[in-house]
Order: C-alpha cells, then sequence, then structure tokens
C-alpha cells in the first residue's frame, strides 16, 4: 500500500523511503515552539540534561502569549524565564509583547512554518499548522526539551482518516462549523492517535483561515494531526508570508485509511458545542433558549482577521445586549492593527464591546474574562471542559464568530438568520 500524506512527511524527515502506521521513527524537526507555560519546564529539563546549546537558534520559536501581558508575579517570573534564556541562547524567534500574538496565528503570520515541515510545540493546538501542508503536532515540555537540543523528535506514525469535502458552505457557515460538525460526528476520541486528512474539491471553498481553524481542533478528535493539500491558495499564502522553501507532499492514490467519511458543505448549518464536550453538537435550530453571559470572540481558533470581520459585519449598527460582557481578542498585532485600519475596532467598540491586546487569556481559564459560577459563555475557542473558562460550575458553547457575535446582540445563543441577516 502507498503512504499517506503524513506519512510521506514523516519519512522523508526521518530518511526513510517508507513508513507504515505505527511504526517507530526519529524524525528532523524544521521548528521547535514553546509558550510561556510549557517553556519553562522545557527549560529546566535541558539544564537537567547539561545541554549548554539549542541544535538551532533559528528554528526554535518562544511566544509568551498565555497569561500575558503578565497577569500575576508568577506568570511574570515564567515569561521572565523565557525572555532570559532566548536572551542567553541568542533565540531569533522570541517574540517579546509589542510583536507577539497567539503562537497557532503568529507562526504562520511571521512564515515561520510552510509545506512539508515537521513541527512540534509544547502545546496540543500546534496541529493548526497542517492548513499549510505540514506536519505539525503537540508534544510535552519534555520532549520540547530534547528537540531544542538534538532538532529530532521520535513519532509512531499515525494511521488516516480520510475527510473528503464537497459543495460549497452557505453564508454564515465557516470553517468552524465544518469542524465542529465532524467532531460531533466522530467524537472527541474519533480520531485518536490518527491523521484527519482533507481532501476533495470543496476544500477550493474553504479559506485559509478556515482551514487554519480545522486543523487546529483536530486535536479535539483526538487527532495526532490535520493536514490540507498544498493548493494554490495555500502556496500564494505561503509565498506572502514566508521565504523559506517548501514542498508539496501528496498521498498516494493507494494509501490506505481507516475510515473515509464524505461531507457535502452546502448541507451543514451553524453548529454549537454544548458543556462540557466539543463533541456534544447541535445545529442552530436545535439549540433552543439558551442566556448567556459573556461572549468571547478570538483565540487561536477564531481570532483571525477573516473572523473579525465576519463579527463586526453582524455587530455594525448593532448593540450588545444590556448586561452582557463580550471580549474580542485580535490575535495578533497585525491583525490588531489591521482590524483599526478596517474600522473593525470602531465597530466593536461602539456596540459596546471590549477588544484586548493578543493573548489566550480567558480560553484557558486565565485572566481577561474569567467566569463565575453558574455563568454561561458563548466563545468562538477550541475546548469547553469542566472548569475550562473558570468556575467548575460555569458553561462554555463553542461556535464561531457569527454565532456568537448574534448571540452578544440578542443575549442568547443564536445564528445571524435571527438578526434578519
Amino acid at each position: 500500500m502507498g503512504m499517506t500524506m503524513t506519512q510521506k512527511i514523516l519519512a522523508a524527515h526521518a530518511g526513510l523511503d517508507k513508513v507504515t502506521a505505527g511504526q517507530l521513527i526519529e524524525a528532523d524537526l524544521d521548528l521547535v515552539l514553546g509558550n510561556d507555560v510549557t517553556a519553562p519546564v522545557a527549560i529546566h529539563e535541558m539544564e537537567k540534561m547539561k545541554i549548554k546549546k539549542v541544535f538551532h537558534k533559528d528554528k526554535i520559536a518562544l511566544v509568551p502569549d498565555h497569561f500575558t501581558p503578565n497577569k500575576d508575579i508568577k506568570s511574570a517570573e515564567h515569561c521572565k524565564c523565557v525572555r532570559e534564556f532566548a536572551q542567553d541562547q541568542d533565540i531569533t524567534n522570541y517574540f517579546e509583547i509589542g510583536e507577539m500574538g497567539i503562537e497557532h496565528a503568529l507562526l504562520p503570520e511571521k512564515g515561520l512554518v510552510v509545506a512539508g515541515d515537521v513541527v512540534i510545540g509544547a502545546d496540543s493546538h500546534t496541529c493548526t499548522y497542517g492548513a499549510l501542508g505540514a506536519f505539525s503536532t503537540g508534544v510535552g515540555s519534555t520532549d520540547m526539551a530534547a528537540g531544542m537540543a538534538t532538532g529530532k523528535a521520535w513519532f509512531k506514525v499515525p494511521s488516516a482518516l480520510k475527510f473528503v469535502l464537497t459543495g460549497k458552505p452557505a453564508k454564515w457557515v465557516s470553517g468552524k462549523d465544518v469542524i465542529l460538525h465532524i467532531i460531533g460526528m466522530i467524537g472527541v476520541d474519533g480520531a485518536l492517535y490518527k491523521s484527519m486528512e482533507f481532501v476533495g474539491d470543496g476544500i477550493k471553498n474553504l479559506s485559509m483561515d478556515d482551514r487554519f481553524a480545522m486543523a487546529n481542533m483536530a486535536i479535539e478528535a483526538g487527532a495526532k494531526n490535520g493536514i490540507f493539500p498544498v493548493d494554490d491558495l495555500a502556496i500564494q499564502y505561503i509565498k506572502d508570508h514566508s521565504n523559506k522553501e517548501y514542498k508539496i507532499y501528496e498521498a498516494d492514490e493507494d494509501a490506505e485509511y481507516d475510515e473515509v467519511y464524505e461531507i457535502d458543505l452546502s448541507s451543514l448549518k451553524p453548529t454549537v458545542a454544548f458543556p462540557h464536550l466539543p463533541e456534544n453538537t447541535r445545529t442552530i435550530d436545535e439549540v433552543g433558549d439558551v442566556k448567556i453571559d459573556q461572549v468571547v470572540i478570538g483565540s487561536c481558533t477564531n481570532g483571525r482577521i477573516d473572523d473579525l470581520r465576519v463579527a463586526a459585519k453582524i455587530l455594525e449598527g448593532r448593540k450588545v445586549a444590556k448586561g452582557l460582557r463580550v471580549i474580542i481578542f485580535p490575535a495578533t498585532q497585525k491583525i490588531y492593527l489591521q482590524a483599526m485600519e478596517e474600522g473593525l475596532l470602531a465597530t466593536f467598540i461602539k456596540a459596546g464591546a471590549v477588544v484586548s491586546t493578543p493573548t489566550c487569556g480567558p480560553c484557558l481559564g486565565g485572566h481577561m474574562g474569567i467566569l463565575a459560577a453558574g455563568e454561561k459563555a458563548v466563545a468562538t475557542t477550541n475546548r469547553n471542559f469542566v472548569g475550562r473558562m473558570g468556575h467548575v460550575d460555569s458553561e462554555v458553547y463553542l461556535a464561531s464568530p457569527a454565532v456568537a457575535a448574534a448571540s452578544a446582540v440578542t443575549g442568547k445563543i443564536s445564528g445571524p438568520q435571527e438578526l434578519g441577516l
């Protein structure tokens, strides 16, 4: 049998002609990523290993984004640890406050990941870069330490699921709705340690921001990674953002897949994941009357410019429901500036929302929007586990920017159609 796209990338980086599912390999790394939560642990592990220098100062990215701007003394100490390590090691891609962004939006924007790369990151949503045709996956901090020291990592080659996408999404249906539909269909362990490989003519109807959102949430289905073919849109994105050489890998025609799913994008509706798992999905017409206390628009899933444009289009000329808190997080400084220049921030503020500097913030229950007991939030984030955004008795409903913005106006979970849009 032939190899999948993921397997071809791993084989090339392991110096092998062929790999098969379940095989253990050691692969060369193109990039190693850490943030202010995970990198300090990796740094301390490197110290225990008595490693004096990283394998390549240009192939490590350190992004303090989770508890930044520093929310307390402990987070300040973590960031100081990362900052001093970056200075000591002369790390090229260390991004301080003012030039940083949420890591999984920032790295593609900075051109640090291109098609054909193998990337590990000490953050589970490192799988985002599969949108560019790269193999990228999350690892623990000790694996990050080993990667920084050696430039290599070991993997068990994953088997694959194939998702054949056809058709064109309806108005207000985005990549977030597609991936929530898929997770609702296969479950949070439906792709456990497998590669989710997206193919089909429908991909041409998905923007890069749609694809980033879908690859980002592959981990919510338990996947090792998610990956898209490298088409003209992806190539243009790479050329616009990076000077790195890229390589396109394509699955063999006789590649083996554990399952093949066919999804007509035109049949999908805006979708919401109810507490407390991303698989608890309902289409917008099945939601019922769910009053909310907070709306969060942003994160590494949905804080990109397309996401903010959709939210602004819905909030334009409208007001946030009385008593509701709406917090908007542009994912990077560049996106923040672009949103400002396009007038999106003015729209948000006039509507009654607040706009934050780029940060992961409330997504992981960090800061900038923590929920109290009994509170409910609609969020464009990626996880809604018990206590994820605050108190264990709070609830998070995952949705697209369109649903989040409409809900901000009505004060309950709503689709744009309820506003006559």
